[in-house]
């Protein structure tokens, strides 16, 4: 494989969509070639302090096209942040005052240089020339889109046929997400599988207004926040900030399931896509603890937000506080041979009295190892020691021979 295919291979690792891949492989065939680098867009509503992983899934994306050519324009939407993003919202948005846009906006610029070259960053606010558009421009803008188009969007849809309020401002967003497009002549725009009617605004608008090329739109996945159930998200409780204590964001990626771990993985590691297929194949034929993997990506994410160093501290500290962990001092140990099924060993020890009824129980969470909830039935066990929790008062120590 070529530089040029491997380039876009890692582009297009994890997206849930692309829309005109050919101009991608253009763009990337002329920087390799003739070393022109080309504009990457992404925009960024500063509606809270402090971004969390299911922001990273892009900014990493960004990342990645840096290493590739890319010239990334990271869009601070300080402008429309004021209307608010009505992607998915049931209700009118909030609008945030000027103050609280500015404040956010300043944390914003502290985090991503974590993860992005600032060599290769345009921080812009789209304040600069969307206040520059002025009403005649607005009115202008407006005129190339129509009400019906606009109904199309299945939130404003859904929204209009339960009579719920649908503000006219509202209308206005995806129109100026699209013009941030137009004035920066961007090149590629990348949002998330929800953002999909506003990026194509993007490339309809280039059109229309003469700009000399239509961008390509990369989609990537809604992020699952650590249920596992709902996208992440910081008022469901279910998310991991980039400015959380690296402790804490290491005992929060451990408490994600065995299945998620694979998908923020490929949304989130910077270990390619051959070295994830090779620990997932080594999990599947038990060459490697699912435990093992996720506290190795864990430690990764640790790492990249705070120092080298920190996530294996955090990894040592996390297993410090479970070996510690409220077991009674006389718990029962029992010893098992190697390749056990766990089901069995749970019978083995007489916490149950059939694999079913453990069965029942890891699908209902109830059974811990180590404290972390196992959701795989068909588990192995390899040699070394398990705490096992059952329920909330039946203890065993499993020694594995």
């Amino acid at each position: 494989m070529n530089k040029i295919q491997n380039a876009l291979e890692e582009i297009k690792r994890g997206c849930a969509e692309i829309i005109d891949e050919p101009r991608i492989e253009k763009l990337l065939t002329n920087y390799y070639e003739n070393g022109e680098n080309y504009f990457v867009k992404a925009g960024f509503d500063p509606t809270a302090p402090d971004l969390h992983l299911g922001h990273y899934v892009l900014i990493h994306k960004l990342a990645t096209f840096q290493r590739f050519g890319g010239i990334v324009q990271f869009i601070i939407g300080d402008f429309t942040a004021s209307i608010g993003d009505p992607t998915g919202k049931s209700e009118t948005r909030k609008i945030l005052n000027k103050e609280d846009i500015l404040k956010n906006a300043t944390t914003y610029k502290e985090q991503i240089f974590k993860i992005l070259d600032k060599d290769k960053t345009n921080i812009v606010f789209n304040s600069k020339w969307l206040y520059e558009l002025g009403i005649d421009g607005l009115i202008s803008l407006a005129s190339n889109m129509t009400v019906a188009r606009m109904l199309e969007r299945d939130d404003f849809s859904k929204r209009y046929k339960s009579n719920t309020p649908i503000a006219i401002s509202e209308f206005t967003y995806p129109l100026l997400q699209g013009y941030d497009s137009v004035y920066l002549k961007s090149d590629i725009e990348l949002g998330g599988t929800d953002q999909k009617f506003n990026l194509l605004v993007g490339r309809t608008l280039q059109k229309v207004y003469n700009v000399g090329k239509e961008q390509s739109v990369l989609m990537m996945p809604i992020l699952d926040g650590l249920d596992g159930v709902q996208k992440m998200s910081k008022s469901l409780n279910n998310y991991v900030g980039l400015q959380d204590e690296a402790n804490e964001m290491f005992a929060k990626l451990m408490s994600i399931s065995d299945d998620l771990m694979w998908e923020y993985y490929n949304l989130l590691s910077i270990k390619n896509a051959n070295e994830i297929n090779q620990m997932k194949e080594d999990v599947k034929n038990e060459k490697l603890h699912p435990k093992k993997a996720k506290e190795d990506f864990a430690k990764e994410i640790v790492d990249r937000f705070h120092s080298d160093g920190d996530g294996e501290k955090a990894r040592e500290e996390f297993n410090s506080i479970f070996q510690k962990k409220e077991l009674p001092s006389d718990i029962k140990e029992v010893e098992i041979e190697d390749g056990t099924w766990i089901a069995k060993a749970i019978v083995i020890a007489k916490l149950e009295s059939s694999t079913s009824a453990v069965r029942r129980l890891i699908k209902q969470n109830a059974l811990k190892i180590d404290d972390i909830a196992l959701n795989d039935e068909n588990l192995k066990l390899k040699q070394g020691i398990y705490n096992i929790k059952l329920g909330k008062k039946r203890f065993v120590k499993l020694k594995v021979i």
